[in-house]
C-alpha cells in the first residue's frame, strides 16, 4: 500500500516561482502563511516597502528594526506614510492583492493553508480556489491522521497586520483539541524555536502551543516563522517540533509521509 506524503511550507513571502512546484510529488501542500513580501531583509530592493518609498528608506528601517530602535522604526515609517500622495490603507491593499493573485494561483490542489502574522485574513476569501481549505483554530483529516490549524501571530513592536492577543490565540488552540498534527504559523515559546540567529532577537512564540503539546501530545508540531533559528526541530515530550523552513529563500517544502 502506498504511503501518504504531505508537504509543508512557510514564510512563502513572494516566492511564486517556487510555490508552484511545493506540491510536486505529494498528496497535499500545506502553507503555514505570510505570503505576503512587505520588506525582504536579505534584498532590500524587494517588497511593498521599497516599491512604495525606495531602497534606501528600507536599508534604513532594516537598519533601525535590527538595532531594536523601533521607536524610531516607526517614527520613521509615519513620516514616510504622510509623504505619500495615496492613502495607506488603499496602497497596501492593491500591493497585497498583487501579489496575493500570484500566490493563490500557484496554489497546487489540494492545498490547506493558514495566515501568518503579515497576512490580511479578509482578502483570503477573494483569491482561495476551490481546492484551497482555508483553516484557523479548524481541523481537517488528510491519510487518516488530524491536522489542527492555528493562524497569525501574537502582538510585538512590529505591528504586523495580523496580530492578535494572547487570549484569542489561546482560544483558536484550545478549540482544536486533540491532534495528530498541530500546524501553526508561530513557533511554541520555547526559547530554541524563537532565536532568531541572524535578526539576534527573539520572536514571540505561543505560551498556549507548548501547554497544548505537553497537555495533548500531537505526533508533530510544525510552525515557522522564525526565518534562521537556532534550532530548526526539537523533541518536546512526545512531540516533535519542527520549524518547516524560510520558503522564500530555500524555495524548498518540508515533507512528511507515513
Amino acid at each position: 500500500m502506498r504511503g501518504i506524503r504531505v508537504n509543508v511550507v512557510s514564510d512563502v513571502h513572494g516566492n511564486s516561482k517556487d510555490l508552484a512546484t511545493a506540491g510536486d510529488g505529494a498528496d497535499a501542500l500545506i502553507c503555514l502563511g505570510d505570503l505576503v513580501l512587505f520588506l525582504d531583509y536579505a534584498d532590500h530592493s524587494r517588497g511593498i516597502f521599497p516599491d512604495l518609498f525606495g531602497v534606501e528608506n528600507a536599508h534604513l528601517i532594516v537598519e533601525l528594526r535590527t538595532a531594536r530602535r523601533f521607536d524610531e522604526a516607526r517614527e520613521l515609517g509615519r513620516s514616510l506614510w504622510a509623504g505619500l500622495q495615496a492613502d495607506r490603507e488603499s496602497a497596501i491593499e492593491s500591493a497585497v492583492r498583487r501579489q496575493y493573485a500570484e500566490m493563490f494561483a500557484a496554489f497546487p490542489t489540494p492545498t490547506y493553508a493558514t495566515y501568518g502574522n503579515v497576512d490580511m485574513p479578509t482578502l483570503w476569501p477573494e483569491y482561495a480556489r476551490p481546492g484551497t481549505t482555508v483553516l484557523d483554530g479548524e481541523r481537517v483529516e488528510i491519510g487518516g491522521r488530524v491536522f489542527g490549524f492555528v493562524g497569525g501571530g501574537l502582538r510585538t513592536p512590529m505591528s504586523t497586520p495580523y496580530e492578535i492577543s494572547d487570549e484569542e490565540y489561546a482560544a483558536k488552540v484550545e478549540a482544536l483539541g486533540d491532534v495528530d498534527v498541530l500546524c501553526s504559523h508561530i513557533p511554541p515559546e520555547v526559547p530554541e524555536l524563537t532565536y532568531d540567529t541572524v535578526a539576534r532577537r527573539f520572536e514571540r512564540g505561543s505560551r498556549a502551543l507548548l501547554d497544548a503539546i505537553r497537555r495533548t501530545r500531537p505526533r508533530y508540531a510544525l510552525f515557522g516563522h522564525v526565518h534562521q533559528p537556532l534550532a530548526r526541530r526539537m523533541r518536546v515530550g512526545a512531540t516533535e517540533c519542527v520549524n518547516v523552513g524560510h520558503f522564500a529563500s530555500t524555495g524548498r517544502p518540508w515533507s512528511l509521509e507515513w
